[in-house]
């Protein structure tokens, strides 16, 4: 088992706790990207708060990071249409372009994310 935590697996630890929290500070930027077809929206926005948390605290510690890394590679599996419906907005909306590019180029980023995760998921 690996004892000391590498910088991409700290680091992704960081990005889900802070995502996570901002989930129940400022939920109304998250609730507008859940995909419309979802119910219970705001509901969806804590729940998906609560499981950032959850596996940034499951990363951390050797013993729980496997589970911390098969946590966080479903959550970012699950919520990745969230961040194409983001950008379908910006676009619809007539945001800014910069806005709407940095949306789009957001999208790919998801994929490194997901390989730290499954790095971990496989740690022991």
């Amino acid at each position: 088992m690996t004892s000391s935590i590498d910088r991409p697996t700290a680091a992704l630890a960081v990005i889900l706790g802070a995502a996570g929290v901002l989930h129940f500070v400022a939920p109304k930027p998250f609730v507008g990207m859940v995909p419309k077809v979802l119910p219970r929206k705001k509901e969806l926005v804590l729940a998906s708060g609560v499981v950032e948390v959850a596996a940034a605290g499951l990363l951390v510690h050797p013993a729980t990071r496997p589970t911390g890394g098969r946590l966080a590679l479903a959550l970012l599996a699950a919520v990745w249409p969230a961040n194409f419906q983001m950008s379908i907005d910006a676009a619809r909306r007539g945001k800014p372009a910069w806005f709407v590019v940095g949306t789009v180029a957001r999208l790919p980023l998801q994929l490194p994310l997901m390989a730290i995760a499954r790095r971990a998921a496989r740690s022991t």
